[in-house]
């Protein structure tokens, strides 16, 4: 603990290393592109391409963290899970992306790619995969709300991100579209959608927050048809997806929410484990200690400089 302590104060982005159950171990990597050696960065990316090859039936993706290239990990958060005996079996490529709001830029916090190995599918790794790393954001933002973005075809995911995150739209259930949507979904849609392979073809049907003919820039192999699409166990999530979307052209719904106090509430009370909760409030503690802790405890000496500040003695000089 004492050295995870110490290498947490050294770094500017995170990667933390938690346990999940007595079977898996998840690793947090941030921005891995801007910090990490290129031999740990392609050896990342390898891991990535062995559990997409293990999912994928077909083809293989062509855009974003398989490449190794630094320029394409500059921005993405990777939430890998590996069995504690060796083998990685699952990830999340989450990317943080800055959109150009006014009065100033706004980073919105995309889901991204998620891949699990078939073999370890129900294993309840969503909380890890979707809810984790956006809690340990907002942990370190010192509970400003975070934006979340996710785009899909999947009914479960659908569901999954309606349940947990605050002010999601669309949610099939019910909520309120508001003008913040709509102009995130469309500067996203104008300027980021590289980011989850959609192509310039694709058209964004503003009223139903669906993105037609969405599989044609580089995420074309991640097309599923409406038999393969993972269904969620509340069944209205699947009529939406159903009638909203049609499967043989290939359509997406993007889906906008966010992360604050009322989803952190909830994901630790309903997704996340009750024999994972400590552990989680101690990682989310580490995180934050660069961000919250430490700058209370310098702010409170007056006898040392810290950043512009001088201290007090210095004043009555």
């Amino acid at each position: 603990m004492i050295r995870t302590i110490f290498k947490t104060l050294g770094r500017q982005y995170m990667d933390v290393t938690i346990r999940s159950g007595p079977d898996y171990q998840v690793r947090i990597v941030e921005r891995p592109g801007r910090w990490m050696a290129v031999d740990a960065l392609n050896g990342l990316s390898h891991e990535l391409r062995q559990i997409a090859g293990r999912t994928l039936d077909r083809g293989k993706l062509t855009y974003g963290v398989f490449s190794g290239d630094p320029e394409d990990l500059k921005d993405v958060i990777i939430t890998l899970v590996r069995r504690r005996d060796g083998g990685s079996i699952a990830f999340n490529a989450l990317v943080v992306m800055n959109v150009d709001t006014a009065p100033r830029p706004l980073d919105v916090l995309h889901l991204g790619l998620v891949m699990v190995d078939p073999d370890e599918r129900s294993k309840n790794l969503s909380w890890v995969l979707y809810g984790l790393t956006c809690f340990l954001i907002f942990f370190r933002r010192q509970f400003r709300p975070v934006w979340i973005s996710n785009v899909t075809q999947v009914p479960a995911v659908v569901g999954m991100v309606s349940e947990m995150f605050s002010d999601v739209w669309p949610d099939p259930r019910g909520g309120r579209r508001s003008l913040n949507h709509v102009l995130l979904a469309r500067l996203i849609m104008a300027n980021h959608r590289a980011v989850f392979g959609v192509g310039d073809d694709a058209v964004f049907d503003e009223d139903r927050f669906v993105i037609t003919n969405a599989y044609t820039g580089g995420s074309d192999d991640l097309k599923k048809t409406w038999d393969d699409a993972p269904k969620h166990r509340d069944v209205q999530f699947n009529t939406f997806c159903a009638e909203q979307l049609d499967y043989g052209r290939g359509d997406d719904v993007i889906q906008l929410g966010k992360m604050d106090l009322a989803a952190m509430r909830t994901y630790l009370a309903r997704e996340v484990p009750k024999s994972a909760v400590v552990g989680l409030l101690v990682t989310a503690g580490l995180v934050a200690l660069r961000r919250v802790i430490l700058p209370v405890a310098h702010w409170s000496d007056s006898s040392a400089q810290w950043s512009i500040l001088r201290p007090a003695k210095a004043w009555r000089k």
